[in-house]
């Protein structure tokens, strides 16, 4: 077998070696049922199982009450960007967003489709490298959207925005979710693609209170309702049942992890570390604002695009993959979620001295 090497990949992205070690053995056959996990049906007493295990641990670790629903869709969060406007704004009703990143300007643009929108707050002026902290809310807001981490500009909310009285709060958590402890109640709904932190692409994570759900439109097709999975349990159709069932071995690894909260201190570990490293640099500068830095990508260039390119290609062949940022920033991304091991980052760190002392 292949040496495996550090992926810092935005996403899909790297997964904890022992939730690949047992689906490998899982692929052939299910426990002793003899039928391979990609293979059961959807309604088997054995997916079931997985399903119900999956949604329990999700609701220990993230501390998600009974009325909410837990359920997995498909999509991506793409899809949740039109579909959560399609259920919840009408025509004469106004959505709230904290625009901080490309993604958040393509939720604003989805949801123009069925109402009113409204920018509460915006650091599209300084290509996104900080969360605004001056904000300027609607008058009554059917909800508030704001995406709490940024993959492309390395950007994170510390906590969730003071929101009006009664609006609701919804999140795109897709690049930190089950990264940090959040308070759930907080929250109207929260979703996530789940490639970055709890599995493989193919199956989004949907946590939604069941009065939001009940208040959906009704006048949309059955399969773009809410209330529809949630009946159904997120059976209406087949669901992507390999993601579910991984995602249920990376919460059982996030338990035997000490949960969320010891997650999120070695989170800030990691990179805190690359961060540290980046502020006594005479070469690597980071572009995020320091008090919006994301805990999840750290993005980082030297000013000069050759010596980004010479960068990227030098840690590409020392097993140091993944590193080149996105077109709008440019230079380097390193994305250290949950499953990125802290010798990655000791060894990144390393590279980028030796690559620094040689280009002083």
């Amino acid at each position: 077998m292949s040496q495996r090497i550090y992926n810092f990949s935005a996403g899909p992205a790297v997964l904890p070696v022992p939730v690949l070690d047992e689906a490998r053995e899982n692929l052939h056959s299910l426990g002793e049922t003899g039928i391979g996990i990609m293979e059961h049906s959807h309604r088997s007493k054995a997916f079931l199982a997985v399903y119900n295990e999956t949604v329990e641990r999700c609701r220990e670790l993230a501390g998600i009450p009974d009325d909410y629903h837990i359920l997995f869709l498909q999509g991506g969060a793409s899809s949740q960007f039109f579909m959560a406007p399609m259920n919840f704004l009408t025509p004469d009703q106004t959505a709230d967003f904290l625009v901080t990143g490309a993604w958040s300007k393509k939720a604003i643009a989805e949801a123009k489709r069925f109402g009113k929108t409204h920018i509460v707050c915006s650091s599209d002026d300084s290509n996104f490298n900080q969360i605004p902290t001056e904000r300027n809310y609607s008058e009554n807001p059917r909800y508030v959207h704001f995406t709490s981490n940024n993959t492309i500009f390395g950007t994170q909310f510390k906590t969730e925005p003071e929101i009006p009285a009664g609006a609701t709060l919804v999140c795109d958590a897709s690049s930190d979710i089950f990264s940090r402890p959040i308070d759930v109640t907080k929250y109207g709904m929260i979703y996530a693609g789940a490639q970055k932190n709890l599995g493989p692409s193919g199956v989004t994570l949907v946590i939604i209170h069941d009065d939001l759900v009940q208040s959906g439109s009704k006048d949309i097709p059955t399969m773009l309702q809410y209330r529809t999975h949630a009946e159904k349990e997120s059976a209406f159709n087949t669901p992507p049942t390999f993601g579910i069932y991984i995602m249920g071995l990376v919460l059982k690894w996030i338990q035997n992890s000490g949960g969320v909260v010891e997650l999120e201190k070695v989170n800030q570990q990691k990179a805190g570390k690359l961060y540290d490293y980046l502020d006594e640099s005479q070469l690597f500068q980071g572009t995020a604002e320091s008090d919006s830095r994301s805990l999840m990508n750290v993005t980082f260039v030297t000013g000069d695009a050759e010596l980004d390119a010479r960068f990227i290609e030098t840690a590409t062949a020392r097993g140091l993959d993944g590193l080149k940022g996105h077109r709008s920033v440019g230079g380097m991304r390193a994305s250290l979620y949950n499953a990125f091991p802290p010798e990655g980052v000791d060894a990144l760190i390393e590279l980028m001295r030796e690559f620094e002392e040689g280009h002083r």
